[in-house]
């Protein structure tokens, strides 16, 4: 029987998995659940709460442990986890994934960049930030973000037997996808290796912020604007499908296009800028400017479609977008 590190006030040793969809962050919660209870005589329970069930959009995973004298009768999200796990660096630019953390709570990251750098990004006080390249790991293996993600959670999860959790992933992957249980295992082993971490301290005479549900409404009776008025509506100018790329993006050769549209013809997002400038001959003719990345979600059907490899396939390098970008003339809204 092993024994938790950390109980909130029901008994609880809560994590809570932060992601988008096709990170496989609700199929992660699960195992990991199962590693806990089938593997080491826990009681757990996992599951998970999304919108649109769809790739990119926000997903949460909530896993559970406790003794197996207490009872879990909560199955509300986990608000005060013990262990977060963000699947996507970029989710920080719009959703809260520290919200509700514990001075000595730990927040893993799949990330490239140095626990100093996230301490610093996420604006965390104390605590222990993990860091793992799972999207690296996983293109290399040709595997999975969340195989190495769990690796790094049993690193940091030190109650729980990595050695349970192969089994698990044996057991899911080998009847319908034998040849994926290599990759899978090596990703996890990985994950489990190649984590990094360091611990914070809170700083003497500074304290934790005041813990607020994720679900408080922003706007209320007292903080609304007058008449009740939307003043930043979401529409299709104003959103911005960053987060939704899930470690691939396209870059543009400007010297292999031909202008011919192909891109723009399989794009779902409008994510190609043109302008009408004179040929040759004089004569008008759109020209391919670039990509305004703001809409661009990374479904790489463009690359696919362009016939001289003027897009090309390439991994996410944190400010390239920003750098490359070749923003919409639009003048019909004003993001404020």
């Amino acid at each position: 029987m092993v024994t938790l590190p950390k109980l909130n006030d029901l008994g609880f040793f809560e994590i809570r998995l932060e992601s988008i969809g096709g990170l496989g962050a609700n199929l992660a919660g699960k195992m990991l659940a199962e590693a806990g209870v089938v593997g080491v005589g826990l009681n757990g329970v996992s599951f998970s709460s999304y919108g649109s069930e769809k790739k990119g959009s926000a997903v949460k995973a909530h896993i559970r442990f406790c003794d197996m004298d207490t009872r879990i009768r909560d199955t509300s999200p986990v608000e005060r986890p013990h262990v977060v796990g963000v699947f996507h660096e970029s989710l920080s630019k719009t959703v809260n994934v520290i919200s509700g953390i514990y001075e000595d709570s730990t927040v893993l990251v799949n990330s490239t960049k140095t626990p100093d750098e996230l301490k610093e990004k996420m604006k965390l006080r104390g605590g222990t930030i993990a860091v793992i390249d799972a999207i690296g790991i996983s293109l290399e293996e040709k595997n999975r973000v969340n195989m190495a993600m769990l690796g790094a959670l049993f690193r940091l999860c030190d109650f729980l037997d990595p050695e349970v959790m192969r089994g698990v992933i044996r057991k899911s992957l080998e009847k319908k996808y034998p040849l994926a249980v290599a990759p899978a295992l090596r990703t996890f082993d990985r994950g489990y290796n190649e984590v990094v971490f360091q611990t914070y301290a809170l700083p003497e005479g500074e304290t934790m912020p005041d813990f607020i549900r994720f679900d408080t409404p922003v706007l209320g009776y007292e903080t609304q604007s007058i008449g009740g008025v939307i003043t930043n509506p979401g529409n299709s100018i104003l959103k911005d499908l960053s987060i939704s790329r899930a470690g691939m993006m396209p870059h543009f050769h400007e010297d292999k296009c031909i202008h011919c549209a192909s891109c723009d013809n399989v794009c779902p997002d409008f994510c190609f800028v043109w302008d009408e400038l004179p040929d040759k001959k004089g004569r008008p003719q759109m020209f391919l400017q670039g990509i305004d990345y703001q809409y661009c979600k990374g479904c790489l059907k463009c690359v696919q479609a362009c016939p001289t490899e003027a897009l090309a396939s390439e991994r996410e390098e944190d400010g390239y977008a920003d750098l490359h970008r070749m923003p919409h003339r639009f003048n019909l809204a004003i993001n404020s």
